[in-house]
């Protein structure tokens, strides 16, 4: 009775014209499937008593939906199929376990804004780091902007190798860090390993067959030569251009050149 209400309303004259559906406020527990309105973009369920999110299985179109203050609890295999979801309003429900709602929203890739706040997963210690890290589409979490200092402290988080990979390999700087030493509560527990290399061993010496004792040590070598990577500069304000060279006003100058090397 509700939707027929609210499309009556609307005027709208055919279920395929329907876009927007506001059924807010109305003390609904249930609500029979929306598959009729396959076009459906913005939906308000917002202030109600819903418990399950089957009816919505068939609405591929939504881009904005307000589900926040009802009594959800779990919401796994009823949203991942909207891909084109852009805001997502959960708030003040009951969502408990953080990590199967992340899940769900996984491949909401054009999702920017998103409510959790007032859930019991929202009392997770690393609750908004998580979200940012793992919903990455996200910039606007909790009505407060995700920061790029938030999303540097989310991948520390939750893909510590990956943080030291970015850091070790960014271009002006390099960070003398071991492999092995992890942020966060783990720490390192033995020192790192150098290869043992047989006498005579060379790098690139692709003519030496002598054997590594340890296998490990013979791709750490492999690694390291294939790694190697080499940067030059010359100082342009020091050569002469065309027209300077015809005219002979510029005397030449030998080049220096500047060649670094990263391993």
């Amino acid at each position: 009775q509700a939707i027929e209400n609210q499309l009556k309303i609307c005027g709208y004259k055919s279920n395929v014209d329907v876009v927007a559906l506001y059924l807010a406020r109305q003390g609904l527990r249930s609500i029979p499937s929306l598959s009729q309105f396959p076009r459906l973009r913005y939906l308000w369920i917002n202030n109600n008593k819903i418990q399950d999110l089957t009816f919505l299985v068939k609405n591929y179109c939504l881009t904005e939906l307000y589900l926040n203050n009802n009594d959800l609890t779990d919401i796994s295999g009823s949203l991942k199929h909207l891909c084109s979801l852009q805001i997502l309003f959960l708030h003040n429900n009951e969502l408990k376990k953080l990590g199967k709602t992340v899940k769900e929203l996984k491949g909401m890739i054009s999702l920017h804004t998103l409510n959790l706040f007032q859930n019991p997963l929202a009392f997770d210690p690393d609750y908004r780091l998580y979200v940012i890290y793992f919903l990455p589409s996200v910039q606007l979490l909790d009505r407060k902007l995700v920061t790029q200092r938030e999303r540097e402290s989310a991948l520390h988080l939750c893909n510590p190798k990956r943080a030291w990979v970015m850091q070790s390999i960014a271009f002006g700087k390099r960070i003398d860090t071991s492999l092995e030493t992890t942020t966060g509560s783990s720490r390192c527990t033995q020192p790192a390993r150098r290869p043992i290399m047989p006498s005579g061993c060379e790098f690139g010496n692709n003519t030496n067959k002598v054997p590594f004792e340890d296998p490990k040590d013979a791709v750490l070598v492999r690694a390291t030569t294939r790694s190697l990577m080499e940067f030059s500069a010359v100082d342009w304000n020091k050569v002469a251009t065309c027209q300077e060279r015809q005219l002979k006003n510029k005397a030449e100058e030998p080049l220096e050149k500047l060649t670094v090397q990263f391993r």
